[in-house]
């Protein structure tokens, strides 16, 4: 028997990341097994978890059999590889209420939705497990009676990188955090991001397409495998809104999620993101080696210290009402005076 008392929050998706999934749990049917409804099988198999638990998480694409998301009525059948995943590896994690303000730009019974700062981390880990937006947003919640961070029927629904401004919601009850769910990985959802890149993007606009998978050589980046040998899917549809000398500032719209998406798409067709060092834009991509221009880059770094990505807009229907909701951020203050400073120098 397995303990599931760290199958903890919001196996959720995100904007760079939201199909990125480990396995928390895995189970191989053995060749006697009867047909047996998968809710079944896994609380016979998961201890400290209810029924309810395991269809919630079916709702929302989190169990899946032979690597392919199913339905709790789904029969479990001998050789069936049956595995319940989440956003981060398996771990005890206790999510402590912090009182982090946050920009909230909606809020009701059923959802919130934050306008995120640049370096903000979304989620514990990774060497922050404190000062997130989790441990904010625990703080805004902790006098709700049905609110446990740790419930992974409640929280986040998706997650943006660190360094990445912009729109998140937030599901406060299981209901809506189901339904939410299953907009995102229906990619029902609106959103669209704004970003500069380095080089003069040649085409108005234009449609990416590439597998994204994990560098082999560097586990914290990920990469386009154009064979599709590799990875997962990905799409990213792009827009110029501007040419600004050797930057270009463009708006992206997501039809898959994957880790990184806009950035690693952004390398692979030659326009990193600008001052984004993961991925080598905090070096000087584009333009001339005169000291002058050297020391404007330097400028520009220090004015926007961070990958220029904001995630502008976001629209979905609301999990109570069936309203269609949408939002729109105002590009942040860094990237705002970025953009003018080339305004500047291409005139």
């Amino acid at each position: 028997m397995n303990d599931s008392s760290d199958w903890v929050e919001d196996p959720g998706l995100t904007e760079d990341s939201e199909d990125e999934f480990y396995e928390h749990f895995r189970f191989v049917a053995d060749k006697g097994q009867s047909l047996l409804r998968v809710d079944k099988f896994l609380v016979d198999r998961i201890e400290n978890v209810s029924r309810n638990r395991i269809q919630l998480a079916a709702d929302a694409k989190f169990i899946r059999v032979n690597d392919q998301p199913v339905k709790p009525s789904y029969k479990v059948k001998p050789g069936d590889v049956v595995a319940v995943v989440m956003d981060r590896p398996r771990r005890e994690l206790e999510i402590i209420p912090e009182n982090i303000p946050l920009h909230i730009v909606y809020e009701d019974d059923d959802v919130m939705v934050i306008d995120k700062p640049p370096g903000l981390v979304v989620h514990p880990g990774h060497g922050n497990y404190t000062g997130t937006l989790v441990n904010a947003i625990a703080w805004r919640l902790k006098d709700r009676p049905d609110y446990e961070p740790k419930d992974p029927r409640l929280g986040l629904v998706h997650r943006i990188d660190k360094d990445t401004s912009g729109l998140l919601v937030v599901a406060k009850n299981p209901e809506a955090k189901t339904h939410l769910g299953i907009q995102f990985f229906n990619k029902t959802t609106q959103r669209k991001y704004v970003a500069l890149v380095w080089g003069t993007v040649k085409n108005d606009e234009g449609r990416i397409e590439g597998n994204i998978g994990r560098d082999p050589k560097d586990k914290m980046r990920m990469m386009v495998f154009p064979g599709g040998e590799s990875g997962k899917p990905a799409v990213t549809h792009y827009r110029v809104l501007e040419r600004l000398g050797y930057v270009s500032l463009i708006e992206c719209r997501l039809e898959t999620g994957r880790t990184h998406q806009i950035r690693v798409h952004a390398k692979y067709i030659g326009h990193t993101l600008f001052n984004d060092e993961r991925y080598g834009g905090n070096e000087i991509l584009k333009g001339n080696n005169q000291a002058k221009y050297r020391q404007f880059i330097r400028n520009c770094f220090e004015v926007c210290p961070r990958q220029a990505l904001h995630a502008q807009t976001l629209g979905f229907i609301h999990p109570g009402t069936g309203k269609e909701l949408f939002f729109e951020s105002p590009v942040p203050d860094d990237m705002t005076q970025l953009i003018e400073k080339w305004k500047q120098y291409v005139i």
